[in-house]
């Protein structure tokens, strides 16, 4: 069973703790801060257990001719990806404010920092954990620097190969061992056939220490429902107040309503998980009175009779009698009454007897 850590005050991840479930706004805000605050809101009210943006130190993150490039797409808020990018970013003090509306509505807050001075900000800011997005995991001087921080880390793994998931655990797990990988592809929205769920059995294997979790991309529910039944601790989603909003998070984000079916699916499955303990259980005995089946005589036996199994038949009986599975067992013993045909086969009726032993 994975490790457990605290990824925020007061919440555990990893073991038998409940999945903790990240509503990714990021920059479906559409750079309004209104926006931005009616959509932690919505994560709160729908029952997530922390609101996640993504924030940029934009000269850091991309290089000049990045931010200078044309951009015409249909989701552009510029003429260049730089005016496209500043529209939709917050400013220092705009997150101070958003983590402030955050405490004051109970939610846990965070971002990604996407680039090393994001994370220098956001470290003091105070966020109770670092998340890293896909397009930094392979960014190992960038993971040296935030896993130093000593914040918990949730690590995502799009875009990477298991070998480079090894490297990832071989750099952090020495600095910082509260960390955790969430099974992540790249593409928005993702396709069924691209998810492979199966990663996540994968990373459970080669990283039993650690927790491991998913980051979704896909449209509707089942699949990350899905992820928490094989295991996911973490789970991740974009979330957005509309679908047709511009942007190309948007269609591949959860609306208010289905957020909130996927925290109730969530936790409706982790109730269903239960034990490993096959066993009769309280809630199943009014059934097995009901339905439950007994040996039967199957002709009449007459006292002291040695039972043979062609003399037993199994049914629904009244009284209860000896379950099916007894019938073999009965096989040998002695009767000390007489049965009738189609009577049950009960303990009062079989003579005291040693089990044969058998060689």
């Amino acid at each position: 069973m994975s490790r457990e850590f605290e990824l925020c005050p007061g919440r555990r991840v990893g073991g038998d703790q409940p999945c903790f479930i990240i509503a990714e706004i990021g920059q479906n805000h559409q750079g309004d801060l209104d926006i931005a605050k009616r959509m932690i809101r919505m994560a709160k009210d729908c029952g997530a257990d922390c609101a996640k943006f993504q924030k940029s130190e934009l000269e850091y993150k991309f290089n000049k001719k990045a931010l200078e490039r044309p951009y015409t797409s249909k989701h552009s808020w510029g003429k260049t990806y730089g005016e496209h990018k500043r529209h939709l970013e917050f400013s220092h003090d705009q997150y101070r404010e958003l983590k402030k509306y955050a405490q004051e509505v109970g939610i846990f807050f965070t971002a990604s920092g996407m680039d090393e001075m994001a994370v220098e900000f956001l470290h003091e800011l105070d966020v109770p954990f670092f998340k890293v997005g896909s397009g930094d995991t392979n960014n190992f001087p960038y993971l040296e620097k935030t896993a130093k921080k000593g914040r918990p880390m949730v690590i995502s793994s799009g875009m990477q190969s298991m070998n480079t998931m090894h490297q990832v655990y071989q750099i952090v797990k020495p600095i910082n061992p509260h960390f955790c990988f969430l099974q992540c592809t790249s593409a928005y929205p993702l396709q069924p056939e691209d998810v492979n769920l199966r990663v996540i059995t994968a990373y459970q294997s080669a990283f039993p220490d650690i927790p491991i979790g998913y980051s979704g991309h896909e449209t509707g529910i089942a699949i990350s429902v899905a992820a928490v039944a094989m295991g996911a601790k973490v789970v991740e989603r974009h979330v957005t107040l509309d679908k047709t909003w511009k942007g190309s998070d948007h269609q591949a984000s959860l609306e208010p309503n289905e957020l909130a079916e996927l925290v109730k699916a969530i936790r409706t499955v982790e109730k269903a998980m239960g034990s490993p303990v096959k066993q009769l259980l309280p809630c199943e005995m009014a059934c097995n009175e009901k339905l439950g089946k007994s040996v039967v005589a199957k002709v009449t036996i007459p006292e002291g009779t040695v039972l043979t199994l062609d003399m037993l038949t199994v049914k629904v009986g009244e009284p209860k009698g000896f379950p099916p599975e007894a019938i073999f067992d009965l096989v040998g013993r002695k009767v000390k009454m007489n049965i009738e045909e189609d009577e049950t086969i009960t303990e009062q009726a079989m003579e005291n007897h040693v089990k044969k032993v058998k060689y």
